[in-house]
């Protein structure tokens, strides 16, 4: 992201990834840190997901709904049928790694695309509001990634991106069992200074990172279970009910943790503007 130094960083587990010694951004090799063990890209618990969509959708809407917004990685366009249903205008490319069925109303109304952002072409412009929720972590170019994101957006349109941050407190505490590092998919983690570095060379002014309480709150009971019993899980760690159950009930200490030490929390978002 910056330039500089970049060596091979040992975390507890004999995971090894590479970690800039200027910014701190986290680039991941599946040889030397593997995923072990999850076969899908999608690992996480649907009751869950709908939890934490609720809570982005009211953090993207807290000024009113924009008029025209755009999704990088819309997956089943849960979130974009928010958006349609509150008058909206939708679009949004993916990649279709989930491999799952996209609402009918958002394919039926929305301008839907196939692929990467960084690879797409003719994309609609003069977006409201560009998003991407769990997406930059996946992107080979960010650069590419952001820089797009920027030509989607009218002047004074605004992105938000939410991305595992690469340093928290929780990539030390359980390394390779991390539970952001089941998904193989997971190729890089942003620090906060990567990302806000990444806005800027991409053009974004009024950057601001923030470290989200009460998003990913399965993280620790999720790396825990796997640092406790290692071994394949086809399906992810959250596919065990025990380990689910534990996640629910760890919620309040885990809120009281991150209260205390914002590091530890495992999320970040970028909040930006195009000029």
């Amino acid at each position: 992201m910056c330039d500089g130094d970049v060596r091979g960083h040992a975390i507890r587990g004999g995971c090894v990834v590479e970690r800039c010694e200027r910014c701190g951004h986290l680039r991941r090799d599946l040889e030397r840190c593997p995923a072990d063990h999850r076969d899908l890209a999608y690992g996480g618990e649907p009751t869950l997901d709908r939890i934490r969509l609720d809570l982005t959708y009211r953090e993207l809407v807290r000024d009113g709904v924009p008029a025209r917004v755009f999704e990088v990685g819309y997956g089943a366009g849960s979130m974009l049928r928010r958006f349609l249903d509150d008058g909206a205008e939708v679009a949004g490319v993916d990649p279709d790694q989930l491999g799952i069925g996209v609402d009918e109303v958002v394919r039926a109304r929305g301008d839907l695309r196939v692929g990467g952002i960084e690879h797409a072409s003719r994309l609609p412009g003069d977006q409201d509001l560009v998003y991407g929720i769990h997406v930059l972590e996946h992107v080979v170019d960010p650069h590419l990634a952001l820089r797009s994101s920027w030509e989607l957006l009218r002047p004074g349109g605004r992105a938000s991106f939410i991305t595992p941050a690469g340093d928290s407190t929780g990539v030390e505490r359980y390394g390779a069992a991390w539970w952001m590092l089941e998904d193989p998919t997971h190729v890089r983690f942003f620090s906060a200074d990567s990302l806000a570095r990444a806005a800027a060379k991409a053009g974004f002014v009024d950057i601001r990172v923030r470290r989200l309480l009460l998003d990913s709150l399965s993280v620790d009971a999720a790396s825990l279970a796997r640092a406790v019993r290692p071994g394949p899980r086809p399906r992810g760690v959250l596919g065990s009910r025990p380990v689910l159950a534990a996640a629910v009930a760890s919620v309040p200490v885990v809120v009281g943790q991150r209260l205390v030490s914002p590091r530890s929390r495992p999320t970040l978002q970028l909040i930006a503007r195009r000029p």
